[in-house]
């Protein structure tokens, strides 16, 4: 695709057909940001599928996946919203920002400013979010930072990532290893990834409630294929160390003002995943949150793929704004 300027949009084909087939009538575009992180002169393209009418609702994914996750529920949300679906900057098919000492670049800081940017270059000053796991994060942060783009909100399958690494004990870090193994110093984690990055994939997401066979072949396909590059791997491994570091120094600071999450908060999580065992979910998010509601779902931490129509009678009436 050809350089397009920050605050621009460039339309395109789908570039990969397992992406057309699981997202058909969607349209894909090319969205550049400016990428605070680095400097005003350095962009960052993220791309978009897009479908539906009615108001905005951006749909973020988490690790190891890619915007591809959301293949069993985005055709549905799309009867009701202009759905949005992107990936995160460092994962997908989003470009991957160049390294910083203080992991800035990937920080959910730098992900929910490019989401804005991006909803506000397609035309939505506020929008609705439904978001998983990294994404959720990234949702968190966008709603401190951003609080007057947010209409109200989603969040799957998290604790606040403040409350869960202080709370860390045996049981949480054998269930969330990945949590630990890949905040350690580069290149180690990345070298041992890119030996088998598909075993990576396979291992991290097949090793909980569901196993492997819940996932669809094709979109499966999609997260190996972008985890195949070295500079995914890369970004990947910096999601997490932002996380260990200057995330935490972005909720503490949040913390001591005593800055909250003002829009409804719906929090949904699986009935068989690590936020049901290790943490109260609704306790926590009500310690940094106004307004929050929200139930476990019959699944695992994979709630889109694992049971789609759970997710969407929990979420519709809430994203309509017809329950609290």
């Amino acid at each position: 695709m050809g350089q397009i300027q920050p605050g621009q949009v460039q339309p395109g084909q789908i570039d990969h057909p397992a992406l057309r087939q699981l997202f058909p009538g969607f349209v894909e575009q090319r969205v550049r940001v400016a990428d605070r992180a680095a400097g005003p002169a350095q962009t960052i393209s993220i791309p978009v599928l897009r479908a539906g009418h009615g108001p905005a609702l951006l749909l973020l994914h988490g690790h190891p996946q890619t915007r591809a996750l959301w293949h069993r529920v985005a055709a549905r949300l799309a009867q009701q919203f202009t759905v949005i679906l992107t990936d995160l900057r460092g994962y997908g098919d989003a470009d991957k920002p160049a390294l910083q000492a203080n992991h800035a670049q990937q920080s959910f800081r730098a992900m929910a400013g490019d989401q804005v940017e991006v909803m506000r270059t397609l035309g939505f000053e506020r929008f609705r979010i439904l978001a998983h796991d990294r994404g959720a994060r990234t949702a968190h942060r966008l709603a401190l930072d951003h609080p007057q783009c947010v209409e109200r909100m989603t969040l799957l399958d998290i604790a606040p990532t403040l409350a869960m690494y202080e709370a860390t004990d045996r049981e949480f870090a054998t269930r969330y290893w990945h949590w630990f193994f890949l905040i350690q110093p580069a290149p180690w984690p990345e070298r041992l990834i890119q030996a088998d990055p598909q075993a990576y994939v396979a291992a991290t997401m097949g090793s909980r409630h569901a196993g492997l066979s819940v996932f669809d072949p094709q979109a499966m396909a999609q997260y190996q294929r972008c985890l195949s590059d070295p500079a995914t791997i890369q970004a990947l491994c910096e999601d997490y160390r932002a996380a260990a570091t200057i995330d935490l120094e972005h909720d503490r600071i949040d913390r001591e003002a005593g800055r909250r999450v003002t829009c409804p908060l719906q929090i949904l999580w699986g009935k068989h995943g690590t936020i049901e065992a290790c943490f109260d979910a609704l306790a926590e998010w009500r310690r940094v949150a106004d307004s929050v509601s929200g139930h476990a779902l019959p699944c695992g931490h994979y709630i889109a793929e694992e049971a789609p129509d759970a997710l969407l009678e929990a979420v519709l009436p809430f994203l309509q704004g017809s329950s609290p």
